[in-house]
Parts: structure tokens; C-alpha cells; sequence
């Protein structure tokens, strides 16, 4: 076999299991691991970082190895493919279909494969359902685990590949998981776009370096001198993106925005990105735009809507699937993981803390460490709330100090007899604690009750926020 037959017959092996079709990087991991290639060299070739290429390789492995019905990794890929091609092509001359594990492969598709010249970023693909794709995920963390966000991945693939959905915010509280969610996104959608592109504003870059590094990847020409004016950098992003579908992912969006003021409202030295993100949200074009933040820009509640190309998807706990991270965890008495789940809200990363604990502490018994009755914070799991706690306004501080002081849900009328606020004052604060994800909400006998999260009451009450 040589490298044309392999990407054909491994791509026939993927869609008779999963209905989907090889991406450019999966391509790029079987032809390097045919050429025996280290994973840091696929990486180099592809524009990502060997984290996402081992993770991705993680997962095509173990479909082939579904499909097969043995173990495959990149060690014995190649003997392993070339033994399994040749058990087929002999049963082709008894039958038209071969059965392997319960999934048949045909015999007409052992044919020899087309399978295109290799091109450049810039020369357009004769299948325009399946684009040469560049990727930039150097900015990008390593991929981590994702426990059963099998809906959120949906929904964000339907709004942005059937839709066209130009805008979406994926929001939540820190280790909730959008990171991971949107790196386990990219794998799945990639093949829909001519460029992806990763970018962190964990550092509030100004809009004019964001905008200077996302045309130099776009344009790859180095020798063209871009515009040095905002207005016009922003004009020949949008340029771009009409004419070339591309996904740019901003990651740590929470770090443009300021602290003190109600949700949604920018650091003086980046109000700017207002403008950039209006224009991706309000004009045509052919290119989607994702933004990971603790809370979303203020733009995205008058922007998004059912029926609007501009969408927000807060995350919730993963709930009984966190039941997951307690196996990983090594603990023990599972009859108590819920309870231990729910206390903590199915945040992935507080779990993790928390069960590190009992590790630690408890060597993994989790009903010694639930017997005492207390919320454990510890100084890692505070330090996670700290910044998020601390950027709130004045007003919020007020009303989740009060909220905090309530073991059970209050209403509206109970927390403007008690917190000496105005309608109208109570309405903007909770609205905004809502968008931070730090207040929950319930129906009861037509009646909207709010409280806060055990973790954040304890945390609330432990230090001195009001």
C-alpha cells in the first residue's frame, strides 16, 4: 500500500463507523504516522501544537481500533492496516461487502484511490465540501478531557455549520469547560473552513495587535505592509472573511472586560473591541467568530436571538457524568458521588480540586470526607473564585452577600425589603450576577426565586466581600 490507498482505505474504515469523513488533520496524523513521523513533526506541518495532534490521534486511533477489532496505535499502524487490506481484498473475490467488527466495508471501495495533489492554503480545492483547511493553534492550550458535552457540541455545530451562526459566546464560571469544549469543537467543524485560527486575550492585547495577528496568519504575505489604522485593519478582516470562511476562536475574553462595573462592560483601553465584534455580529459575511469568557461582552444581548446569526450558550455542570472524574480520581464509596457532584455543582475543575483532596486527606474515601458535613474550599478552589468574586461591581456585592446569608432560594420582594435597593437597582445587579453564572434561578408556584451555589456561599462567606 502506499500513502494514497492507505488515506483512502483508512477513510472508508471512519465513514462505514461514524457517518464522517476524514479532517485535513486526521489526513495529515495517518500520512505522517505511515511515513513514521513523530507527533511534534505532524504538529510543525499541520500549525497546531502536538497536545491537539496526540489528542486527536487519540480518537481516530480508537475508531480504527473499534472498526478492526484489535488495538491500533501508531506503532503497528502501518502492519496492522496492510494485514487487515489484505484480509479483505482476498474475501472480495467470495462477496461485495467484508464484515470487520460489525461494520461492513465494500469491496468497491478497495479500489485505487484519487486522491488529490497536495496545494497550498491559497489554491482553491476542486471538493468545496471539503476545503484545505489551515490551522494556527499555537496559541492554544492542550486539549484536556471533556465529559459528556455531547449536546453543547451539537448545538454549537448546528448553529455553525447549518446555520451560519457569524457570532457565538460559550460562557460560564472558570473550569466549567469552555476551553476544552471549543478545542474538541475545532476537530469536528474544521473541514467547513478554509482557516481556523486560535488567538488568547488573556493578556488584553489592543484590538490593533489582535487585528495585526489574525491578518498575518488570514493573508500569509509577508511582504504586503498592512494598514496601521483600526478602521482600517477591521475593513480588510471583514474583507477577508466574506470572501473565505474562516473560524477564529478568542479564548480569555473575561480579560478585556472591566472589574467594578456590571457585566459585559470593557476595560477602558479595550471599549474598542466593541466595534470589532459588532461588526462580525451585524454584517454579512461567511466566517464564524467564538468568544470563551466567564460573562459575555454586553453587545451579544442585543445582538443574539433564535433567529439571529449571533448566539450565547452558557455552560452548566456536567453533573452525574462527573461521576467520571471521581474514577480517574481513584475514590472510593461511588454511592456518595452524587451527593459529592452536586455539591460542587459538576464543575469539572472543582471536582478535580476537591477530589484531590480527599485523596490526599482521606485516601480517597469520599463518605469519611462527607460525614464531617462541611463545604471544603481549600486555598486552591478559592483561588479560582478569587478573581471572579473580586471584579464584581459594588452593587453585586451587596446582593450576593445577601443571597449568601440564605440557605434556601429568595424572592425578589424578600431581597428589596432586605437589601435597601430600588427595583430597578435589584433587576441590573441580578441580571448581571445571572451573566457571570454566580446567581441560580427557580420557578416556584410562579414565583422567581434566586440564591447562590454552595461553593460560592462558602466562599462568600470566608472572605470579606461585602
Amino acid at each position: 500500500m502506499d500513502v494514497k490507498e492507505v488515506l483512502r482505505f483508512a477513510e472508508d474504515l471512519v465513514f462505514a463507523k461514524t457517518g464522517e469523513h476524514l479532517d485535513d488533520l486526521q489526513e495529515a496524523i495517518l500520512r505522517g504516522a505511515w511515513k513514521g513521523q513523530r507527533y511534534s513533526k505532524i504538529a510543525e506541518e499541520s500549525h497546531c501544537t502536538e497536545g491537539h495532534v496526540r489528542n486527536v490521534a487519540s480518537e481516530l486511533w480508537q475508531v480504527l481500533s473499534d472498526v478492526l477489532g484489535e488495538e491500533l496505535n501508531k506503532s503497528n499502524f502501518k502492519t496492522t492496516l496492510e494485514r487487515c487490506r489484505f484480509s479483505i481484498i482476498s474475501s472480495k473475490f467470495a462477496k461485495d461487502c467484508t464484515q470487520i467488527n460489525n461494520v461492513n466495508v465494500c469491496g468497491d471501495t478497495l479500489q485505487p484511490p484519487e486522491v488529490p495533489k497536495e496545494r497550498s492554503p491559497s489554491t482553491p480545492t476542486s471538493d468545496t465540501s471539503k476545503p484545505q483547511t489551515r490551522l494556527d493553534l499555537a496559541d492554544a492550550p492542550h486539549i484536556s478531557s471533556l465529559f459528556d458535552r455531547t449536546s453543547e457540541l451539537a448545538t454549537l455545530e448546528k448553529w455553525i455549520v447549518q446555520q451560519k451562526c457569524t457570532l457565538a459566546t460559550i460562557s460560564g464560571l472558570s473550569g466549567i469547560g469552555k476551553t476544552a469544549l471549543s478545542l474538541h469543537l475545532i476537530p469536528k467543524i474544521q473541514h467547513n473552513f478554509e482557516y481556523v485560527i486560535w488567538r488568547s486575550l488573556r493578556h488584553f492585547p489592543p484590538l490593533e495587535t489582535t487585528l495585526k495577528t489574525l491578518l498575518e496568519f488570514l493573508l500569509n504575505k509577508p511582504e504586503i505592509e498592512l494598514p496601521t489604522s483600526i478602521p482600517d485593519r477591521l475593513s480588510l478582516l471583514m474583507e477577508f472573511l466574506r470572501k473565505n470562511r474562516s473560524l477564529i476562536i478568542l479564548d480569555d475574553v473575561q480579560s478585556i472586560l472591566s472589574s467594578g462595573q456590571l457585566a459585559g462592560n470593557y476595560r477602558p483601553e479595550c471599549e474598542n473591541y466593541s466595534i470589532l465584534f459588532r461588526q462580525i455580529g451585524e454584517t454579512t459575511h461567511n466566517s464564524c467568530l467564538i468568544l470563551n469568557s466567564w460573562e459575555p461582552p454586553r453587545e451579544i444581548t442585543a445582538l443574539k436571538g433564535e433567529k439571529s446569526p449571533v448566539r450565547s450558550l452558557q455552560l452548566k455542570g456536567i453533573g452525574t457524568a462527573a461521576a467520571e472524574i471521581c474514577r480517574q480520581k481513584s475514590l472510593l464509596n461511588p454511592e456518595t458521588w452524587e451527593n459529592l457532584i452536586n455539591t460542587y455543582r459538576g464543575n469539572p475543575l472543582w471536582l478535580k480540586i476537591v477530589a484531590t483532596t480527599i485523596q490526599e486527606i482521606f485516601r480517597g474515601r469520599v463518605a469519611e470526607f462527607l460525614k464531617y458535613d462541611m463545604l471544603f474550599l481549600g486555598e486552591e478552589l478559592a483561588a479560582t473564585l478569587h478573581p471572579q468574586i473580586n471584579r464584581l461591581s459594588e452593587l453585586e456585592k451587596n446582593i450576593i452577600c445577601r443571597l449568601s446569608r440564605e440557605a434556601n432560594s429568595v424572592s425578589i420582594e424578600q431581597l428589596l425589603q432586605d437589601a435597601d435597593l430600588s427595583p430597578s437597582e435589584l433587576f441590573n445587579g441580578l441580571q448581571s450576577l445571572g451573566r457571570r453564572s454566580l446567581v441560580e434561578i427557580e420557578e416556584q408556584e410562579n414565583e422567581t426565586l434566586f440564591s447562590v451555589c454552595p461553593v460560592v456561599r462558602q466562599y462568600v462567606i470566608s472572605n470579606p466581600v461585602c
